[in-house]
C-alpha cells in the first residue's frame, strides 16, 4: 500500500467540538501521526452530543465525536498537575504541528502558546483557530459555531422576506474555518520544508466564513444595498426553486439559467405557450416568479422526484433530488467512491465514518483506525512515542497526571 503524504508529520492535538478536529483529522487521514489530549473532567463537549449508539449517552458512545477523531490517538491527560504540563511540553517537543482552538488566553495561562513552544522546539507551527482571531476588541468573546454563524451574517440571508430568519444547520462557521485552517497548515509545512523555519497560524472562524458571503460585502460596498431574503429563488436564474413530487416530503430542486433552458422545460412539462407569453424572457419571468412557480409544481407534483430528475437531465436542464441522510448513505455515487467507511469502535462496534473529502493519486487516503476512547492510547503514546519508561508511565498514573 502507498504511503501517506503526510506519514512523517506528528501532531499535537489541543482541540474540541469541530473546528479543530476537523483540522487534525485531515491531517491524519493523510498519515500524520495525530495525539489528541483530553481530560475526564474536561472532555470534548462534543462527547457529550447525540447521537449516541443504541441511545446510550456515555463518553466513547457519540457518533459526532466519532465521526471527526478518526485515525487518532488519545491522551487522557490533567493539565492542572504540574506534571501533565511538562508531559504536555515533552509533546510538544515531539511533534512538528500544535494545533489548539480555545479561547484566546487559554493556552498562554498554561504555558503551552507559541512563543514557550518555540523555546521547546524552534520549528515549531502553532495553529491557533478562534471565533474572532488572537486579537482586537471581542477575540475574548466565547462562543460555537452555532452562534457565529449569525454573527458572520449567515442567518441574515436564510428565509422568506416576510417571515422571521431561519438558522442554517450545524455550525456552519466551523466546518468553513476547519478546511482552510487545513490548508494553512499545509502550506506552512511545505513553507518549513523549504526553509528550516516554523509558523504561527492565527486563523478567525468569522473572517474565514466572510469569504464565503463575498459577492453579498460587495454588492453593499458598491451599492449601499443589503441582500433581502429570498428563500429557494435566485437572482439570476429563474426558475429556481424547491418543488414538491409525488411522495411523502420529496422534492426536487431545478435551475434554468437562460431562455434557451426554458424553452426546453416547457416543452418537457407540455406548456409551450409559457414560452412566448408573459414569461418569455427572464425579465418577464423574475417579475412573474410565483405564478411561474405554481405551474412548475402542478407538474413535479404528479410524478417521483427520479421521473422528474429524468426527464429534466435529458433535455439538459439541471435538476437533483433533495436528499435526505438516508439517501446520502444509499447513493450510489457516494458508495462508489467509498465515502462512508466501516471501522470497529472499541465500545460502539461497527461504525461508518466519513472517508476524506479529496483523495490523492500517489499516496494513501483511507481510514485506518476508529476514533478513540478517551485515553485509550495512554501507555503507548507515553512509552512509544514520548520515550518514557514502564516505570515513569505507572508512576504518572499513579499520581493522577493521565486519566
Amino acid at each position: 500500500m502507498p504511503p501517506g503524504a503526510l506519514d512523517n508529520v506528528k501532531v499535537a492535538d489541543f482541540t474540541w467540538v469541530i473546528a479543530g478536529p476537523i483540522v487534525t483529522r485531515y491531517l491524519a487521514n493523510h498519515g500524520a501521526t495525530v495525539v489528541r489530549v483530553e481530560s475526564q473532567a474536561y472532555p470534548d463537549y462534543l462527547r457529550y452530543s447525540r447521537p449516541y449508539k443504541d441511545n446510550t449517552p456515555g463518553l466513547n458512545t457519540s457518533g459526532l465525536f466519532a465521526l471527526y477523531n478518526s485515525d487518532k490517538y488519545s491522551l487522557g491527560l490533567n493539565l492542572k498537575h504540574p506534571k501533565g504540563l511538562e508531559l504536555a511540553r515533552r509533546l510538544i517537543g515531539w511533534c512538528d504541528v500544535v494545533v489548539e482552538n480555545f479561547t484566546p488566553g487559554t493556552v498562554e495561562r498554561l504555558g503551552l502558546d507559541y512563543e514557550h513552544a518555540k523555546e521547546i522546539k524552534p520549528d515549531i507551527i502553532m495553529l491557533s483557530l478562534s471565533a474572532q482571531g488572537q486579537n482586537g476588541p471581542h477575540c475574548k468573546y466565547p462562543g460555537y459555531g452555532i452562534e457565529l454563524q449569525s454573527l458572520a451574517g449567515f442567518t441574515a440571508l436564510l428565509g422568506w422576506p416576510d417571515r422571521s430568519v431561519v438558522q442554517p444547520y450545524g455550525a456552519l462557521t466551523d466546518y468553513i474555518s476547519g478546511h482552510l485552517a487545513t490548508a494553512a497548515v499545509l502550506a506552512a509545512l511545505d513553507c518549513r520544508r523549504r526553509t528550516g523555519e516554523g509558523a504561527y497560524i492565527d486563523v478567525s472562524q468569522i473572517e474565514s466564513s466572510l469569504q464565503f458571503l463575498a459577492p453579498l460585502t460587495m454588492q453593499y460596498l458598491v451599492s449601499g444595498e443589503d441582500f433581502v431574503r429570498i428563500a429557494n429563488r435566485s437572482t439570476t436564474a429563474v426558475p429556481h426553486g424547491a418543488y414538491r413530487c409525488r411522495g411523502n416530503d420529496k422534492w426536487v430542486v431545478i435551475t434554468v439559467w437562460d431562455d434557451q433552458q426554458w424553452q426546453k422545460l416547457c416543452q418537457v412539462i407540455d406548456q409551450p405557450d409559457l414560452a412566448e407569453a408573459r414569461f418569455q424572457t427572464v425579465t418577464d419571468r423574475m417579475e412573474h416568479v410565483a405564478e411561474l412557480d405554481q405551474f412548475i409544481e402542478e407538474w413535479t407534483i404528479a410524478k417521483t422526484a427520479e421521473e422528474v430528475i429524468n426527464l429534466l437531465r435529458e433535455h439538459g436542464i439541471e435538476a437533483v433530488p433533495v436528499q435526505d441522510t438516508r439517501d446520502l448513505y444509499e447513493d450510489p455515487q457516494l458508495k462508489h467512491r467509498h465515502h462512508f467507511q466501516v471501522l470497529n469502535h472499541p465500545e460502539m462496534g461497527p461504525c461508518a465514518y466519513e472517508g476524506p473529502p479529496f483523495k490523492l493519486s500517489k499516496t494513501t487516503s483511507k481510514l485506518n483506525m476508529p476514533a478513540p476512547c478517551l485515553g485509550q492510547h495512554n501507555e503507548y503514546v507515553c512509552t512509544n512515542l514520548l520515550g518514557l519508561s514502564d516505570s515513569e508511565f505507572v508512576e504518572l498514573l499513579a499520581e493522577g497526571v493521565l486519566e
